[in-house]
């Protein structure tokens, strides 16, 4: 049995989804493909929250695309009902002296017109009395950003595009193409699909599709997420007045309480190697200790609070962290879009749009820094 469409995304991930939305936008006939679902419990995607912040060091074009991104999801979130799905808890970034990273996102966010405040130690100890500062000595607050509920977002994200004519089908890829133009993919129910365009937007799968290409350049890595119990009936670990917070120079962030399910904190460092299909979801015990140590020093209310729950995750991280957005080499037809590497949910309508432009034919140009040649086998993180 075949099935003809114009455009056939694969991976209904954040980026899978929005494109395909912007596709059936657009006017195509769009399939929307996923091996386990949309959003689903391996996916980089189906985490319960996720940070939506504008600041980038001097990399602009994240930080403009953040913004293009917020305009989007919250013209979308505003047109379906049920609970909400963006927690407007602003964002706090913590830094010690001469931060360089911390000083070129506040020059770059002053730069493009985003809100934000430099708040001094003093500032930030009268703003956040709940926080002890330790070596923190001033900050920057983003009060326009905040928390998206991730899997909520894409499913309902999925669900109203299938509504507008979109068609969704879980079923898993098989990954023989040959070379040329690709008219059709096969899948292992024995089903083909074909399409004029393709765009394979599954995020830690990528390499797994397309190894010839993408083995080493995008690598899959553990990243443990850990919710602990707020004290009863104190609200100060949850909006509005805990902030969501990035401490990158830690290489921690954390999430406040958001619809009772606890005080979230995320461990960025690089984890270790991970295959989404068949790796373990429980996280480790040192990751525990590492959490709850960083918990205990800067939020001291909470050190003996409950580890309610857990999560593994993971970053599909290429060489510096910049996306993957472009052709695959020996196919015309065929677009590669991934690379989220720990950052890029909050960008998915922004990218969406910017993908679909570009399928379409409305839009040539690709960012040099998102094209296959500058993903190395050498990882050195740039992006944070």
């Amino acid at each position: 049995m075949k099935q003809t469409y114009d455009v056939v995304v694969v991976g209904a991930g954040v980026f899978g989804a929005w494109t395909a939305y912007k596709l059936q936008q657009a006017g195509k006939r769009v399939l929307l493909l996923d091996a386990y679902g949309a959003a689903h419990t391996r996916a980089s995607s189906g985490g319960e929250s996720r940070i939506m912040r504008c600041g980038y060091g001097d990399s602009e074009i994240y930080t403009r695309w953040a913004m293009r991104s917020m305009v989007l999801g919250q013209e979308f979130f505003a047109s379906v009902t049920g609970l909400p799905m963006f927690h407007r808890t602003g964002v706090l970034w913590m830094a010690k002296d001469e931060d360089a990273y911390a000083l070129q996102t506040l020059a770059t966010l002053q730069r493009v017109g985003v809100p934000c405040e430099r708040l001094s130690r003093d500032e930030l100890a009268t703003r956040f009395p709940q926080i002890h500062l330790g070596d923190i000595t001033w900050g920057i607050l983003e009060p326009e950003g905040g928390a998206l509920m991730a899997r909520r977002a894409v499913q309902t994200l999925v669900q109203e595009a299938i509504k507008a004519g979109m068609n969704y089908v879980t079923d898993a890829v098989l990954s023989s193409y040959g070379k040329g133009k690709l008219t059709e993919i096969r899948t292992t129910s024995g089903t083909a699909f074909q399409a004029e365009s393709f765009v394979f937007a599954c995020g830690v799968w990528l390499p797994k599709l397309f190894p010839e290409i993408l083995q080493g350049r995008i690598h899959s890595t553990k990243q443990d997420v850990l919710f602990f119990g707020t004290p009863p009936g104190d609200n100060r670990f949850a909006a509005p007045a805990m902030p969501v917070w990035v401490n990158f120079a830690e290489e921690m962030y954390g999430i406040p309480d958001l619809e009772n399910r606890g005080f979230k904190i995320g461990i960025d460092r690089h984890g270790e190697a991970f295959d989404p299909d068949s790796g373990s979801r429980q996280v480790d015990v040192k990751n525990v200790e590492r959490a709850r140590a960083y918990v205990s020093e800067h939020f001291p209310a909470m050190q003996d609070a409950p580890l309610v729950e857990t999560r593994v995750c993971q970053y599909e991280n290429t060489s510096n962290g910049d996306f993957l957005i472009d052709r695959h080499p020996d196919f015309e037809n065929l677009w590669l879009v991934g690379g989220g590497s720990g950052h890029g949910f909050k960008h998915g309508p922004a990218l969406g749009e910017y993908v679909a432009a570009r399928v379409i034919g409305e839009a040539q140009e690709i960012e040099p820094q998102f094209s296959l040649a500058t993903k190395e086998r050498i990882h050195k993180r740039l992006i944070y």
